[in-house]
């Protein structure tokens, strides 16, 4: 425990530069609230039969997530009860079960002990206490996430209003079951809010990626043009929120009759080989992604076509996932074609990622001064009933801090 006041750290319309460069304050973070909250782990498409797994992290703590011989979701502590040892360094793969290196203590699927080295050397022993610690796991339209709070209000309260999100975001699907078609990583020098901020925030775009927008063809360019078009940011409570950018892409099933882009007539043309024209439209219409950002506190955000997962290695440093997703049983053209857009804007040499983590760095070089600073979220008003709110709105920075003030200070 700490003395610091953590209610005091964050106003209304500004949130102190300690939040991004206290150490101590960091440590509280991960008790308070990664330990605490609905942690997103993985998609069901990455541990799709019984014995499947991935090994992924809450924080520092390493976790396994799989489905047991019966096909029951688990996430378990990566931690031989024995010494500590991780019993898995798989990043995915199947097996009938997990063997600790060092003693070789064997745990089954379902985390139960099976087995043990020369158990004539323990007495009163039984293995039925000494099984994988287990988390708290729930699921919503595919999304795995796990806690460790036994206590923590469920899954479905915890997400609310961001469900129908989710939903939107899944039809991206284009009619087929959304699967992970691969990620890829990389870590920046900075503190895991600033990056959680950035998802909500319209108001870099047209500065930060000048350089996307200006590779783009003119149609294309004018979608991505998004400052007057619309869009608004919304609170979703909990710490969640939604930037809408593309009015016109929330529901990707709607308006399925208008034309189909230039720039996907070719795409569309391989299509019709193979499917109805009802089902080329659908999965034509999903290959550009959803006109929204959806953010979830505290790690997990379902941006315009992909996945982006954060894990807080360091009060500065921060490990991202990029996940992307695609259709599953869809023709390999429609996938093909989501990758290529994915490394276009997300991928290591993509036009969107170097240039965000960049202004990322730098904002964690300019808190990190002596003295008294605070960061300003002060920008737009919060979309309502009564007002059709703005896209560049500072409104999910400040629905995040507002969870991060209520758990640091429950």
């Amino acid at each position: 425990m700490t003395d610091i006041d953590y209610g005091a750290l964050v106003k209304p319309d500004r949130v102190h530069s300690s939040l991004y460069q206290d150490p101590a304050l960091f440590d509280e973070e991960l008790e308070r609230i990664f330990y605490k909250s609905w942690v997103w782990v993985a998609h069901a498409s990455e541990i799709p039969n019984p014995n499947d797994f991935i090994t992924t992290h809450i924080g520092p703590q390493p976790v396994i997530v799989n489905r047991d011989r019966a096909g029951t979701v688990r996430v378990m502590v990566n931690r031989c009860r024995h010494r500590a040892a991780t019993v898995c360094e798989k990043r995915r793969g199947t097996s009938p079960g997990f063997v600790c290196p060092y003693h070789a203590w064997t745990y089954a699927t379902d985390g139960s002990l099976k087995g043990v080295p020369m158990p004539k050397g323990y007495k009163d022993f039984d293995k039925k206490e000494f099984g994988l610690v287990q988390l708290r796991v729930d699921q919503y339209n595919g999304m795995i996430f796990a806690t460790f709070d036994a206590d923590a209000p469920s899954l479905d309260d915890f997400l609310g209003a961001a469900k129908p999100w989710i939903d939107l975001f899944m039809k991206q699907g284009g009619g087929f079951p959304v699967k992970v078609l691969g990620e890829h990583k990389f870590t920046f020098p900075g503190n895991w809010k600033i990056q959680l901020e950035n998802t909500t925030d319209a108001y870099h775009f047209p500065i930060v990626h000048k350089s996307f927008l200006t590779s783009l063809d003119g149609a294309t360019e004018e979608l991505f043009s998004f400052m007057d078009a619309g869009g608004y940011v919304q609170d979703l409570g909990n710490g969640h929120s939604v930037m809408v950018m593309i009015p016109e892409l929330v529901d990707l099933e709607d308006n399925l009759d208008a034309d189909i882009p230039d720039r996907f007539a070719a795409i569309a043309e391989e299509l019709r080989k193979t499917l109805d024209e009802q089902a080329v439209r659908r999965v034509v219409r999903a290959i550009g992604g959803t006109g929204f950002n959806l953010n979830m506190f505290p790690n997990i955000a379902c941006s315009m076509a992909f996945f982006r997962v954060l894990r807080p290695l360091a009060v500065d440093k921060t490990e991202i996932r990029h996940v992307a997703i695609g259709m599953d049983g869809a023709p390999d053209i429609a996938n093909q074609a989501r990758m290529r857009l994915h490394e276009h804007f997300q991928g290591p040499m993509g036009f969107g990622t170097p240039d965000d983590a960049e202004a990322w760095e730098r904002v964690q070089r300019g808190a990190s001064g002596p003295g008294v600073s605070w960061i300003m979220v002060n920008r737009g008003e919060d979309k309502t009933a009564a007002n059709a709110g703005d896209v560049t709105a500072e409104t999910g920075m400040r629905a995040a801090y507002q969870m991060w003030k209520r758990m640091m200070t429950a």
